[in-house]
């Protein structure tokens, strides 16, 4: 009964990448192109984090470093946004291996 769990598994495993393999050779989008107002945008987040990255930090209060932490995150999120790429989250990632893992 094991060997027939185990080889149903690796059969199943096997048509799955073969089918996205398959999938990402047929489908190549072009990448979409920025707007103007989006190209300064993604400018001014780079030239900001060049600044925050060239500064001294050794002389920074705890709460100036966290601030900057933040405002680094936040320029990150609004840069990935603009790329109009689809993120998954980690707790989305959990659940569908756990779905897979009750599926299977």
């Amino acid at each position: 009964m094991k060997k027939f769990i185990y080889s149903l598994a690796l059969v199943f495993t096997l048509a799955i990448t073969a089918d996205t393999a398959y999938a990402a050779d047929k489908d190549k989008k072009p990448k979409t192109e920025l707007t103007a107002e989006q190209k300064v945008q993604l400018e001014r987040i780079k030239t900001r984090v060049e600044e925050i990255r060239d500064m001294d930090k050794s002389d920074l209060s705890r709460e100036e470093r966290k601030a900057l932490r933040k405002e680094l995150k936040e320029l990150k999120q609004e840069a990935r946004a603009m790329s109009g790429g689809v993120y998954l989250s980690v707790g989305a990632i959990i659940i569908i291996i756990l779905l897979l893992i009750l599926i299977l």
